[in-house]
């Protein structure tokens, strides 16, 4: 039984409970480098709300237009109105990492506060979006690059799995290493759309609109009024921009001392940038009387109205491609947190729960990219395919930490909690509306996927909390066990001819166990009959002192043999601990492991599959200076 199994190391502290005031202790250095700064954190873990300009106010745009030109002018209105919700969920998140340092956002809130089922659905919802932001952050930024150069079109499967190569690689060095990469292209992205809006704001009219000439308009005719219902889809449709607002909650242990304040100052550093990009965008959109048009993002054409045709022009646009393609990285650094605490609360396997010396969960980004490069290869690269499916997920996590958040102020009642309270169920509100309305309209495009995929994924981890329960409860964790006692040992050494690694197993058997038997398998065929015979002869003469045991196996198998033969031993006597003790080799260089016959595997997995015997398996080093 591995060592494992057992509840993971919680470094001290009890899941959920508040971190240790600062006291102006420093971690160690050699853990706090590889922790993010305020402004590390922004680059690491924002890229994905930040790449959402890109899309968010372009969302809004489509379903507004289909009122006509009367409709276009409701876009400033619903974007104020989605500003609004980015604040609440700023101001609801900032608590939220107060009250919860160790991470996990909705899901750590969910446990705490609605329950162990309602915080697994909530995980599983933040899973699927994670999942799901690498695959259409990755197709966009593909998409972007392509539209510039045609002739790539065939090709983007292999790009995006390149590009998403790239990003794994860049996250298992290290969340801070992989800030110090993304630092550039976000702050290139946030400048040149922010100087976008400046220079937009002193124009009477669009400098040029040449990237939109020639393309059909997407805009409606005829229609003078705008509908509730299409306000409300514009406003869901809209609140796309708002994904990822969550990561910096989720990802709190990633940050230096005192993490939590880092992580709340990067937290409204997030909301107030973005809040001010999607509102400047959308005033130039009603300042240009913008129509969309087939073929050409509304970036691009703002861009175009405020810069011109020029170089600004591509700098936008190019930025623009960089930050979406790597905006995989905010579900590199979140993802891979919530697992490490699903793991310890026994939801997922518990090896999502180690760190690597980079304080990198490693297993988490690996399985992350894995999935995700299936995504990326069964959407063909295709963003269109993979968008009805995004966004869902978080405002299910959103509604969810919300409704949590109004639980705690509940219960902690500190001072000003009904305002707290208020705000956070009007946000519940908002987003739980969103969830439905964006569900409800997107279900025949993919939606439906989502609806399937949540309760398998809350099934499949009540299943892996059942089985820890269960080996747990053999285990007996948490009670004091009975005393330990001495028994009879006797030790089991496979061998197959006589060397210097046979007498080496042989002494390290007999400082083991009381009794120690030397075990070989032998066949009847006339080739294998001398061999048989000349060891018997050799193990004579050398007289070891130890009893050497044939077995006889007609097939020329040799797992099966060992295994009865050690099953046997163990029945004839229950009192006694058996042992399998397996010499073999390890060479020198790494390929000549491929020289190897892998007798010691055979064996080891057969006696583990069949008996209850422990195994040892003992190395001989052969190094590069052995004579």
């Amino acid at each position: 039984m591995s060592i494992d199994m057992g509840k993971p190391s919680t470094a001290g502290r009890a899941p959920g409970t508040e971190e240790p005031p600062d006291t102006g202790v420093r971690a160690p250095a050699s853990g706090d480098r590889h922790r993010l700064t305020a402004l590390q954190g922004l680059a690491a873990l924002s890229l994905d709300a930040m790449a959402s300009v890109a899309y968010g106010p372009e969302s809004i745009v489509l379903v507004l237009a289909a009122a006509g030109a009367y409709g276009m002018g409701f876009t400033l209105p619903v974007t104020l109105a989605i500003a609004a919700l980015l604040a609440v969920l700023v101001a609801s998140y900032r608590q939220v990492i107060a009250a919860f340092p160790d991470g996990g956002g909705s899901y750590a809130v969910a446990k705490k506060h609605l329950g162990r089922r309602t915080s697994l659905v909530a995980a599983a919802s933040l899973i699927l979006d994670y999942v799901l932001n690498v695959a259409v952050s990755v197709t966009a930024g593909v998409a972007a690059l392509t539209s510039a150069f045609p002739e790539l079109y065939g090709e983007r499967v292999w790009i995006c799995l390149g590009v998403l190569v790239l990003v794994t690689v860049v996250n298992l060095r290290g969340v801070v290493e992989s800030a110090k990469a993304f630092l550039v292209p976000t702050a290139v992205f946030v400048g040149s759309i922010l100087a976008m809006v400046v220079v937009g704001l002193f124009r009477d009219g669009p400098v040029s609109t040449a990237s939109a000439a020639g393309h059909a308009s997407a805009l409606g005719e005829g229609a003078t009024t705008v509908g509730a219902l299409l306000l409300l889809k514009a406003f869901a449709a809209g609140c796309s921009a708002l994904t990822g607002v969550e990561a910096v909650a989720n990802a709190v242990p990633s940050f230096r001392a005192p993490a939590a304040r880092r992580a709340q100052r990067t937290e409204v550093a997030l909301g107030a940038l973005l809040g001010v990009m999607l509102i400047g965008l959308s005033i130039l959109i009603g300042r240009f009387h913008l129509q969309p048009v087939e073929g050409v993002t509304v970036l691009a054409q703002l861009a175009d109205a405020s810069f011109g045709h020029n170089a600004a022009f591509y700098v936008v646009q190019f930025a623009t491609m960089v930050l979406l393609a790597l905006a995989a990285n905010t579900s590199f650094g979140g993802l891979p947190v919530l697992m490490s605490l699903l793991a310890r609360d026994n939801h997922v396997p518990h090896v999502f729960a180690l760190k690597a010396d980079r304080q990198v969960h490693r297993h988490g980004v690996v399985w992350l990219a894995l999935v995700s490069a299936l995504l990326l290869a069964f959407s063909g690269g295709d963003t269109n395919t993979l968008v009805p499916l995004f966004a869902i997920g978080v405002f299910i996590g959103f509604t969810i930490c919300q409704i949590g958040m109004v639980r705690h102020w509940y219960g902690e009642r500190p001072r000003g909690w009904r305002a707290k309270a208020t705000l956070n169920g009007f946000g519940a509100l908002l987003t739980g509306v969103s969830a439905v309305v964006v569900t409800a309209t997107k279900f025949t495009e993919g939606a439906w996927l989502i609806v399937v995929a949540l309760p398998l994924l809350v099934l499949g981890f009540e299943k892996i909390h059942r089985a820890y329960t269960e080996i747990g409860e053999r285990l007996e964790l948490g009670r004091i066990p009975q005393a330990p006692r001495r028994s009879r040992s006797v030790v089991v050494v496979p061998v197959s001819g006589l060397s210097r690694l046979t007498s080496q197993a042989l002494t390290a058997a007999g400082s083991l166990g009381d009794d120690v038997l030397a075990v070989t398998v032998t066949h009847p065929a006339p080739e294998d009959r001398e061999t048989a015979e000349a060891l018997r002869r050799d193990w004579e003469l050398w007289k070891p002192g130890v009893e050497l045991i044939e077995l006889s196996s007609e097939t020329r198998s040799l797992g099966r043999p060992l295994a009865a033969y050690v099953r046997k031993l163990a029945q004839s006597q229950p009192d006694a601990q058996v042992t399998v003790l397996i010499p073999e080799t390890e060479p020198a260089h790494l390929w000549q492991r491929l020289l190897q016959n892998q007798r010691g595997s055979v064996v080891a997995h057969a006696v583990r599959r069949d008996t209850d015997a422990v195994i040892c398996r003992l190395r001989f080093r052969i190094t590069a200076d052995a004579r």
